[in-house]
């Protein structure tokens, strides 16, 4: 799963707006741009956004492997071409080729975020969202980023634990449908009880929707980047 872990490079000095306008100028871009040839110097902008938060490409994929297998339908079952008329099946390895390239375009837009989930902290994503959306649209955004940035990681470690639970109580030997059964009832469970302890510790804590959030300035290093998302914006709509 992919969280922050600190650092000290590039990435990690920007402020997390210019992240955050850095990754909505890419995707602008991937999705304006969905020839092989854009999608190639794409590819080496993603990679040199990963290079700058030091982020391995493999460990990126890694992170997002849940997703992988949705991105890999498209193309595989656009091979398959049913023909009304003879109710026959046949396989057309063409019509692969733009699902393809739209899958692939997905996963470049997921490499550039994970380098954002690698390199900012969640209060920092918090605060960003806060400053850029006011009133209390902003605040409610950015408490829900920030729940879903730190307990999402700890809904995926509890479904994990119940399946190795299961596993070591033999459950390999059921079926499918009752190993499912059985791990999302436990993980359901889990999460209502991590939820019910959440409301009891906001209480507890006297949550307010205006919280102290650490603070947020450009630094010179933020211009460069603010200037490549200029650039991947005037990319997007040229």
């Amino acid at each position: 799963m992919l969280t922050y872990h600190p650092g000290d490079s590039i990435a990690h000095r920007l402020d997390p707006r210019t992240k955050l306008f850095v990754q909505a100028a890419f995707a602008a871009a991937a999705f304006a741009h969905t020839t092989l040839s854009g999608l190639a110097w794409l590819s080496l902008v993603a990679l040199a956004f990963l290079a700058a938060g030091r982020l391995s490409p493999l460990r990126a994929v890694r992170g997002y492997l849940p997703a992988l297998p949705f991105l890999a339908a498209g193309p595989l079952v656009s091979v398959f071409a049913v023909d009304p008329a003879t109710v026959s099946v046949g396989i057309d390895p063409a019509s692969a080729f733009d699902p393809l390239l739209a899958s692939y375009r997905v996963l470049l837009v997921l490499l550039v975020s994970a380098v954002y989930l690698h390199a900012t902290p969640v209060r920092d994503s918090r605060a960003a969202i806060q400053r850029l959306v006011p009133g209390r649209t902003g605040r409610l955004l950015g408490v829900g980023v920030a729940l879903v940035f730190r307990f999402l990681p700890l809904l995926r470690a509890d479904l994990r634990r119940a399946r190795e639970a299961s596993a070591a109580r033999l459950g390999s030997e059921r079926s499918l449908r009752d190993r499912i059964r059985l791990v999302g009832a436990a993980g359901i469970r889990r999460a209502f009880g991590r939820a019910d302890r959440l409301a009891l510790a906001l209480r507890a804590r006297c949550f307010a929707w205006n919280p102290t959030l650490p603070a947020l300035r450009f630094g010179k290093i933020d211009a460069v980047g603010l200037l490549v998302a200029a650039a991947l914006g005037v990319a997007a709509v040229v």
